[in-house]
């Protein structure tokens, strides 16, 4: 048999599928093994390169498999999905995965580290509480209002409104008391966990001189933002430039052209909303409070809220800030 160069591996839960081909790309190797099977199966093989879907553990296999002294890259699947012919079934899945990773100028994801996967749990699951804590309070508050209780945003005025209201007559007469009174204890439930992994993040944060070097540097970039920066991509360097970084996270405008004319249009969604999430309510904070501050960058951004308003500086100076943060990145990686 001809000498293996590249394989694909479709995985799953238990059973993966492994196609492989040859210098010439034809087809020369299947294999369905089992997932205790795996990397065994894989440590037979002389080494060569194996092509993965970017999805659930595959950051975990990728490290595992490169272990064994294979060449480990990962694609996105939106980008395999194309390549699939026929009708689909795993092996088929897994010649597709070769066929995307034949393809020339095909962009491949970096592997991650563990260190970086552990930061990246921490930041989901705050934003999971982050999401369950605002779903509360926005029940109680549309609670409140159906009773004529109304306040202003935040949760502050909102445990205030809601003190209140139990204490009105009309509150015990409907036995709205302990209900008003669970909400508010799921809400500060859910804050002190939110508080607890905040600690954790600060923490790492601390103990990182790139993290360090981007909160410093970098205005509207706090802790959350320093640290999502660092663990949300495997390899700035991946990217060509701090402008393809930006493109990436959806700040920086789409655009069309034919017939030499090219149009630009407004934000496209990115690939990491959270980490743009961040970017951009650092930037607003940071607009906030610019002051009467003369360097050169505040005077920029205040020529700029003059002339585009408020929305759009903020977009710029999240820009700003993710152009600069490759450039921090690229140069400590």
């Amino acid at each position: 048999m001809n000498k293996i160069t590249l394989i694909g591996i479709d995985t799953a839960k238990q059973i993966f599928h492994l196609v492989g081909v040859d210098a010439r790309g034809h087809y020369i190797w299947r294999k369905q093994v089992s997932r205790a099977r795996l990397l065994s199966t894989l440590a037979q093989i002389e080494c060569c390169e194996v092509v993965l879907e970017a999805c659930g553990a595959s950051h975990h296999w990728a490290r595992s498999i490169k272990a064994l002294g294979h060449t480990v890259r990962l694609i996105a699947p939106q980008h395999v999905k194309p390549y699939r012919r026929g009708q689909k079934n795993d092996y088929r899945d897994a010649e597709a995965i070769i066929s995307a990773a034949l393809s020339p100028g095909m962009h491949f994801v970096g592997v991650k580290r563990v260190d970086q996967e552990a930061e990246q749990a921490l930041h989901r699951v705050r934003s999971r509480l982050m999401s369950h804590r605002n779903a509360a309070a926005n029940e109680l508050r549309g609670l409140l209002g159906e009773y004529g209780v109304v306040f202003g945003r935040g949760l502050k005025p909102l445990r205030a409104g809601a003190r209140c209201f139990v204490e009105m007559e009309e509150a015990h007469a409907l036995g709205l008391v302990e209900l008003v009174n669970d909400v508010l204890d799921e809400i500060a439930v859910l804050q002190r966990r939110m508080d607890h992994y905040e600690c954790q993040i600060n923490q790492r944060v601390q103990a990182d001189e790139t993290s360090r070097r981007l909160r410093e540097e970098l205005s509207g970039v706090g802790k959350l933002g320093a640290s999502a920066l660092r663990v949300k991509v495997a390899d700035v360097r991946d990217f060509g430039n701090g402008r393809h970084f930006a493109a990436y996270l959806g700040l920086a405008p789409g655009h069309s052209g034919t017939g030499g004319k090219v149009h630009i249009g407004h934000l496209k969604r990115g690939h990491d909303r959270y980490l743009r999430q961040l970017l951009i309510h650092g930037a607003r904070s940071a607009l906030r409070h610019l002051g009467d501050k003369q360097d050169a960058q505040s005077c920029w951004l205040r020529g700029l809220l003059e002339r585009r308003g408020f929305n759009i500086a903020s977009v710029a100076l999240a820009h700003k800030n993710a152009r600069q943060a490759w450039a921090i990145m690229a140069r400590e990686q």
